[in-house]
């Protein structure tokens, strides 16, 4: 795994690692997350040593690593956007999303309650339990067959609330070809 360090570059300090965060909560099983900017964050449930972590993220080291080169590729892949271009970016989302939802929920046969538009690190979109749907205002940058996707995967969610066999028969329906868009938004985005 990389080690990161807390110095600046060229302040003639000596670099120290930054450490893993170790997390301790009620869950029940020991889970990695590779945070946007690389870092690594293990969180284990009480009951569970540190040895034992420190062994399953040992046993997931490639893994952590190919996250870690994911989210550096995708660092370096986002456009720096001038705050006019946010501006008119977000203002197309705001028309161009809820058409496509819209339309898809028509085909599809569901509803939803409201969207809202974010700008989360890490996410495309969500479905939440009251039929709230959140996307993320970038896909608006992204090409149409993968938003699309997007759109309609969290619009499967009005149908299924989990990712099942049903749920992806739902997406497959409409989108006869999801998973090579899947593998392109993961690839581009």
């Amino acid at each position: 795994m990389k080690e990161y360090s807390n110095t600046k570059e060229g302040s003639g300090q000596r670099p120290e690692k930054q450490e893993i965060q170790w997390v301790r909560s009620r869950r029940k099983t020991i889970a990695i997350q590779v945070k946007e900017d690389g870092s690594v964050v293990v969180r284990m449930p009480w009951r569970a040593s540190r040895r034992q972590a420190e062994a399953f993220l040992q046993e997931k080291r490639e893994w952590v690593e190919r996250q870690q080169r994911r989210m550096e590729l995708r660092r370096s892949r986002q456009p720096l956007l001038t705050e006019e271009e946010r501006k008119r970016g977000r203002a197309l989302a705001r028309k161009i999303i809820p058409q496509r939802t819209a339309w898809y929920a028509g085909k599809m046969g569901v509803t939803y309650n409201r969207i809202f538009l974010r700008e989360q690190k890490t996410r495309w979109g969500s479905c939440s339990g009251q039929g709230n749907l959140n996307f993320n205002w970038k896909l608006i940058l992204m090409p149409q067959e993968l938003m699309d996707y997007v759109i309609v995967h969290e619009l499967a969610h009005r149908r299924e609330m989990n990712h099942s066999e049903r749920f992806w028969k739902i997406v497959e329906e409409v989108l006869p070809d999801y998973r090579e868009r899947r593998k392109r938004l993961r690839e581009e985005g």
